[in-house]
């Protein structure tokens, strides 16, 4: 089954497009890396003091979403992680930022398999282990899209080399011809 170049070139457009417009949300959303408290917070409001009397105070919310750039609070600002070109006399080349995001996305696999890790560590430092039972701690869409975006890009270099694959086929007819 012969597959016609302009639906190969078609969907190696297509795809390159939509890895792009994925990778570009993917980095540009904070939410990576989700940890939500909220179990914990409501099962802290019904606490009591020593005395029996209920604790009014209501603890502040330890919820927060991190992104690549920075993390995010419930109720506070977002902070930056790191900013390489906040100062105004700093110069850096345009191949040398192309550089740092190389080594920023694949410092991503590192960290991931970091967290893990640091997670079980800290399950097996605590003492008390219903404590973290009420966190949860997951990845977020914006890592999804990473994902997606890489698998589009394969699918891309697929459809490309197909097209490679029957224009040399299609010179080898004409030459024989």
């Amino acid at each position: 089954m012969r597959v016609p170049l302009g639906a190969l070139a078609g969907a190696a457009a297509l795809t390159g497009a939509l890895s792009f417009v994925l990778l570009a949300a993917a980095i540009g959303t904070d939410f990576w890396y989700i940890i939500d408290t909220e179990q914990l917070e409501l099962s802290s409001l019904g606490a009591r003091d020593p005395e029996g009397a209920a604790n009014l105070s209501q603890p502040e919310p330890l919820s927060s979403h991190s992104g690549l750039w920075r993390t995010c609070r419930v109720q506070s600002p977002c902070t930056p992680l790191m900013n390489p070109f906040w100062q105004e006399n700093v110069t850096v080349s345009e191949s040398s930022r192309q550089l740092l995001t190389t080594v920023t996305l694949a410092g991503i696999s590192v960290y991931i398999a970091y967290s893990a890790a640091a997670f079980q560590e800290a399950l097996c430092l605590l003492e008390e282990k219903a404590l973290l039972d009420q966190v949860d701690i997951h990845f977020g869409w914006s890592l999804a899209l990473g994902w997606i975006s890489f698998i589009t890009e394969l699918l891309t270099g697929v459809a490309f080399l197909a097209a490679a694959r029957e224009l040399r086929l299609r010179r080898r007819q004409d030459q024989a011809i």
